[in-house]
């Protein structure tokens, strides 16, 4: 399968859209290593499909670098390391990049310990968390992830209709085979970049995955706009079974607020993103071959179930990234030609040429 190029679309390689990403970042002021980490990360994330959180979220890194709700120098501060756990003070600086930089600590450390866990206060944005888990998966390890924003309150608890807390992403990733899992939702039914998404676009979501401000299900995500008396994301599971998506909220928050030790209680008045990151390497247990016979047999035997629709055979989650990556590699990355035209607005208000 080849991408289409089409006159909404612009097309580059892997290679060159991390240069011009990192070139952006730098004449913004971020150090070299921090802009370039920024960048891979974002480029991976379109090359794996999700392009909500890749390219597309460097005007909004831009500007929060430029307004300084980014930090642009500096080091996380350590709270507490006891050598298997390790707790940081994120200090607001790309969170892309402190991510990338915690899984280096955790792979330098994973030999002597085998489980490696991090909880990290006041972060800025970490983006794709599939893409991150990414790193532990090539390494044979595998992670779970999750991320909470304590200043944000888009999601009513279940049965309530005011917002509470923030959509709360979690993902796992571990090998299993042909591909590795990369499992990556939220414990609401859809994000609220998404939301911002189709109300730029003047769309209405397909399904009623969002309660308005009396919490009655719709499919408008206007209800999302303003802060005074508006809706909130609905919880996975839906309007019948949106507790469960509530109980991981629940432990998505305990994780990245509690083992973190900041959070709601601390009332911030500025958005920042608490983190937990576990990363488990199989060699500490029965052995990295024993863990991937397991995993990658009852991959298989997922991918060879009888399907519903002969046309859409089961695929697992991490499946179509894999696709997509390889597929980047070989014909480059189609970005929407609006957000190209953002990234090059970008470009000439920082006196770059691209």
């Amino acid at each position: 399968m080849k991408h289409s190029p089409t006159p909404d679309t612009v097309t580059r390689s892997v290679a060159e859209w991390e240069r011009f990403a990192a070139s952006l970042f730098a004449a913004a002021g971020l150090a070299a290593d921090k802009a370039a980490s920024v960048a891979r990360l974002l480029v991976l994330t379109d090359a794996m499909g999700r392009g909500t959180h890749g390219l597309a979220q460097c005007p909004a890194y831009l500007d929060e670098l430029a307004g300084g709700g980014m930090s642009k120098e500096g080091e996380p501060e350590i709270v507490r390391d006891t050598g298997a756990t390790i707790v940081w003070d994120g200090r607001y600086l790309p969170g892309l990049w402190l991510m990338e930089k915690a899984l280096e600590t955790a792979f330098a450390r994973i030999e002597a310990h085998g489980v490696v866990t991090f909880a990290m206060r006041r972060s800025h944005h970490i983006g794709c968390l599939a893409a991150l888990a990414k790193y532990a998966t090539d390494r044979g390890c595998y992670i779970m992830l999750a991320s909470s924003g304590p200043h944000t309150k888009f999601v009513a608890p279940f049965g309530g209709r005011q917002g509470l807390f923030s959509p709360d992403p979690f993902a796992i990733g571990f090998p299993a085979g042909a591909s590795p899992v990369l499992f990556d939702a939220c414990a609401s039914l859809t994000t609220v970049s998404m939301t911002r998404t189709k109300v730029a676009a003047g769309e209405q979501f397909e399904h009623a995955w969002l309660l308005d401000s009396a919490g009655r299900p719709t499919r408008d995500p206007a209800v999302m706009e303003g802060s005074g008396n508006r809706g909130s994301l609905m919880l996975l599971g839906g309007a019948e079974a949106g507790h469960k998506g509530f109980g991981l909220a629940l432990m998505v928050e305990a994780l990245t607020q509690g083992l973190s030790g900041f959070g709601r209680r601390d009332a911030p008045t500025r958005w920042g993103a608490s983190v937990f990151m576990q990363v488990i390497d199989p060699r500490a247990f029965a052995g990295p071959e024993a863990f991937e016979a397991q995993t990658a047999f009852f991959a298989d035997q997922c991918r060879a179930n009888a399907p519903i629709d002969p046309a859409a055979p089961v695929r697992l989650p991490g499946d179509q990234a894999a696709r997509n990556i390889a597929m980047a590699m070989e014909q480059g990355i189609a970005l929407p030609r609006a957000t190209v035209a953002e990234l090059e607005r970008w470009a000439k208000r920082l006196q770059l040429s691209d």
